[in-house]
């Protein structure tokens, strides 16, 4: 079975035009991102990439919160992706959200997770690795840009009715001027709380004849992705959302499948692998994403792929890499510098 990789992320269409309209020069952020220039054209880039380029932004944009506005309330309805523009001509904000909801599954590496009740209907943000490794400022604009959409489709000033980040998020006075409502950090999930009512508010820009085109190709897409996920990697996808909180058990991976342990272990067989494999390849790969991230210390990056103590750690990494995590993330921090520096000396810019 053809397998999809969850780790190549398409960079958003007018992304760096984005930047300029802000001041900001591509270069500059693929710098401060530590990463080479050749970067801004690649059509895809890895998770730890997509980090580092938004990280970068963040940092050369000053205040979270500033950044995280500009550039959700800049950015172009032209440059949006079929999987965007989908939304933007929706009947109404709530068939703008379903479908965002929906076709976000081709966009990694975020799932939203929305439920109406009463009142209110709450999003939530999930994402493939642990929301501690992910940029504030990522967080922010995601959550921003689903109100955004409402705002833009229905022609009027909508507020949510709560907004909930997991990390700090800058000048939160300045986010809730922006939102419309009151603003809470450091709480367990990052969720966006809508008023039910506005999501029956017809939208101005509905074309009904671009979605009769765009669905059915949009709807394909989607099933072609489905099929093509083996159910190895739909395990490690989960396992790898979930190594802060332990170690994953089948079980609760099974449950979040929708299929008892039994089944998920058979299915795992028929593709020559097992739980335990897949479990070891899922830490083997996180933690070289998180090495490569020198603001964690070994310590937490232990934590991050589930072991509770830092021996453990080290020895499962001898087996993976022959080296000790300090050494390789050594290595690998002065290879990256070393190809930055040769590609700006071919480029002569200093």
């Amino acid at each position: 079975m053809k397998t999809h990789s969850f780790d190549r992320i398409k960079m958003p269409p007018g992304f760096w035009e984005g930047l300029r309209q802000l001041g900001i020069a591509s270069h500059d952020v693929a710098r401060k991102a530590g990463l080479p220039l050749t970067i801004i054209s690649e059509p895809a880039v890895n998770t730890a990439q997509y980090y580092a380029i938004w990280q970068a932004y963040s940092d050369l944009a000053g205040d979270i919160a500033q950044g995280m506005i500009k550039l959700a309330t800049i950015y172009d309805v032209t440059k949006y992706p079929p999987t965007i523009l989908a939304t933007y001509h929706a009947r109404d904000y709530r068939d703008a959200l379903q479908r965002m909801v929906r076709y976000k599954q081709l966009c990694p590496p975020d799932t939203l997770r929305m439920i109406e009740d009463g009142e209110e209907c709450t999003i939530d943000l999930e994402w493939l690795i642990t929301d501690q490794s992910c940029p504030p400022l990522l967080v922010g604009i995601t959550l921003a840009f689903l109100l955004e959409l409402g705002r833009r489709g229905t022609g009027q000033y909508l507020a949510a009715r709560t907004v909930e980040f997991s990390q700090p998020m800058g000048d939160v006075q300045v986010l809730e001027s922006y939102f419309g409502c009151h603003i809470r950090t450091n709480a367990d999930r990052n969720r966006l709380t809508l008023h039910r009512r506005d999501l029956d508010r017809p939208f101005l820009t509905y074309n009904e004849e671009l979605l009769e085109i765009l669905t059915p190709a949009l709807d394909r897409t989607l099933l072609e992705h489905q099929g093509n996920c083996s159910v190895s990697d739909m395990v490690k996808w989960i396992m790898k959302r979930s190594f802060s909180g332990g170690r994953p058990d089948v079980q609760t991976v099974a449950k979040e499948l929708g299929m008892s342990d039994r089944t998920l272990q058979r299915r795992l067989t028929e593709e020559s692998t097992s739980f335990n494999h897949l479990l070891t390849q899922a830490r083997h790969e996180q933690a070289l994403l998180y090495l490569a991230d020198l603001s964690l210390d070994i310590k937490e990056v232990a934590f991050l792929i589930g072991y509770e103590d830092q021996n453990s750690f080290y020895r499962a990494f001898r087996a993976w890499e022959g080296d000790t995590p300090a050494k390789w993330r050594s290595e690998h921090a002065e290879a990256q510098v070393n190809v930055e520096d040769t590609l700006s000396d071919r480029l002569n810019i200093h």
